[in-house]
């Protein structure tokens, strides 16, 4: 049985992770202070050394959950698609929920940049999305894509690289991108049967 005390400490840093989600998009990665995040969330700023080693350490588990549901949802969509051409074309889909002004595009693309700086945060973010790369590739292994796990690394490249450049408001031709990525996980044709050898006429020797 949980403790009184055991549950009230996880809601502390449900609360505080959730908030933290809340605070990246809004004031960018550098500008989330433990006193900030404190204030947000309704506690004390000792709370939060408290639960966690550092504010690097409450950020970096709240990012990496977000990113943990979001492939998840991508690893549902696995299930639902017959061929590969399907898969990407519902991975594709599901990047036009990060619009420019969705939070969630904020979050990653902060991440993204704050990862480059952060060798820790770099680490817990390369391991969910290696995590699902390998899920990928071994679903395009399944369903006789060549060189699967390479095609699963370039479509979730692929993905990564349209979030963010929806966040910088870029535009792209979905189908152009899909169809190219559609060429990488196309299964190769069948070899043509070999020719029939010519069977000489024994009465023309």
């Amino acid at each position: 049985m949980v403790s009184p005390a055991a549950m009230r400490g996880h809601e502390v840093r449900e609360r505080l992770r959730r908030t933290a989600v809340t605070l990246i998009p809004e004031r960018g990665w550098t500008a989330v202070s433990t006193r900030v995040l404190a204030e947000r969330a309704g506690v004390n700023p000792s709370v939060v050394h408290y639960h966690y080693s550092s504010l690097q350490a409450l950020l970096t588990e709240a990012v990496t959950g977000e990113l943990r549901a979001a492939t998840a949802r991508m690893t549902a969509l696995l299930d639902g698609a017959a061929t590969p051409t399907d898969a990407v074309d519902a991975l594709l889909a599901i990047t036009a929920t990060y619009t420019d002004d969705n939070p969630a595009t904020l979050l990653f693309t902060e991440t993204a940049l704050a990862a480059t700086r952060d060798a820790s945060l770099r680490a817990a973010v390369a391991a969910v999305l290696d995590e699902f790369v390998t899920r990928l590739g071994d679903w395009f292994a399944e369903h006789g894509v060549a060189d699967p796990h390479r095609a699963a690394a370039a479509v979730m490249a692929a993905v990564d690289g349209l979030v963010i450049h929806r966040a910088l408001r870029l535009r792209h031709t979905g189908d152009s991108i899909a169809a190219v990525l559609h060429g990488l996980v196309a299964s190769p044709s069948p070899p043509a049967p070999p020719c029939s050898p010519h069977t000489p006429n024994p009465q023309a020797q």
